[in-house]
C-alpha cells in the first residue's frame, strides 16, 4: 500500500470540467472517497492519480514520489472502470490474467495470480466462463479481480457499482469494503451517491463544478458541513441521520 498526495493539482477542459488546485494527502491504507454530482472533478481526478489525464499544473506523489508524469503501467496502481471495460471475445482467466500477461509473467505464476484473484472476489472456478454470460455483479467481480491481480498498491474505482441494482450494489459495496480492509490496500473510490461514500470511506472529499468544498471523515461532513454546498448537498443524509 501507497500513501497519495495531490499538491495543487488542476486540470482545465476547453469545452468545461475539470478540478482545480485540487490538495489532499491520503495515507496508507485509506479508503478514500471523492464524492460529489456529475461534472464536478471526481473522475478527472482519478485518471490524474492513474496517469490516465496529465494535470495542467501541480503534482502527484506516491509515497513521497513524483509521478506527475510517470506512464500508467510504471505507477503499480489499478483501475476499475465505471464501465468494467473487459473484453468480450476473453474468457474470465483471460481478463483477469490482461495485466499480467502484459507485464510479461511467467505462465505459472500467471494461473496462481488468476486463481487468487478470483478467489478473492469469490469467482472461484469460474476462470472459464465467457463473459458476456456474466451477471452484471459477476462481470463488477471479474473487472476487480483483473485489477487485484497485478498487486497494486493503490486501487482506484470509478463509480464501479453504478450499473447494478440497488441489491447487488449494497452487497457488492460490503464486499468491497471487505476486500480493501483485508488487503490494507489503499483505495480511491469515485461516486455521486452519498450513502454509498459514507458507508465505505474513512474519508471523504465533497467535490462541486472543479473545486474541492470539504475533506473529513463522514461524520465531520455530516455533522460540520464546510460550506453551504456541502449542507445542501448532503441534505437528505443529514434528515436521516438525525442532524439539522
Amino acid at each position: 500500500m501507497s500513501s497519495v498526495q495531490f499538491h495543487s493539482v488542476s486540470r482545465i477542459f476547453p469545452e468545461g470540467g475539470g478540478i482545480r488546485e485540487f490538495t489532499c494527502d491520503i495515507a496508507e491504507g485509506e479508503f478514500f472517497a471523492l464524492l460529489g454530482p456529475s461534472g464536478c472533478g471526481k473522475t478527472t481526478t482519478l485518471r490524474i492519480a492513474a496517469g490516465l489525464e496529465t494535470p495542467d499544473s501541480g503534482t502527484v506523489l506516491f509515497d513521497g514520489r513524483d509521478v506527475t508524469h510517470l506512464a500508467p503501467e510504471k505507477r503499480n496502481a489499478a483501475m476499475v472502470f465505471q464501465s468494467y471495460a473487459l473484453f468480450p471475445h476473453m474468457n474470465v482467466f483471460e481478463n483477469v490474467a490482461f495485466g499480467l500477461r502484459a507485464r510479461k509473467m511467467a505462465r505459472p505464476e500467471m494461473v496462481s495470480r488468476v486463481e487468487e484473484s478470483l478467489e478473492l472476489v469469490q469467482l472461484a472456478g469460474m476462470g472459464k466462463r465467457d463473459v458476456t454470460a456474466l451477471s452484471g455483479g459477476q462481470q463488477q467481480r471479474v473487472a476487480l479481480a483483473r485489477a487485484l491481480a497485478v498487486h497494486p498498491r493503490i486501487l482506484l474505482l470509478d463509480e464501479p457499482l453504478s450499473n447494478l441494482d440497488a441489491e447487488l450494489r449494497f452487497s457488492t459495496r460490503q464486499h468491497i469494503a471487505e476486500l480493501q480492509s483485508r488487503l490494507g490496500i489503499t483505495a480511491i473510490y469515485v461516486t455521486h451517491d452519498q450513502e454509498e461514500a459514507l458507508a465505505l470511506a474513512h474519508r471523504v472529499a465533497v467535490l462541486k463544478d472543479g473545486t474541492c468544498h470539504q475533506i473529513g471523515t463522514p461524520g465531520e461532513i455530516l455533522h460540520e458541513p464546510a460550506t453551504p454546498f456541502v449542507r445542501a448537498f448532503l441534505e437528505r443524509q443529514r434528515s436521516a441521520m438525525g442532524y439539522k
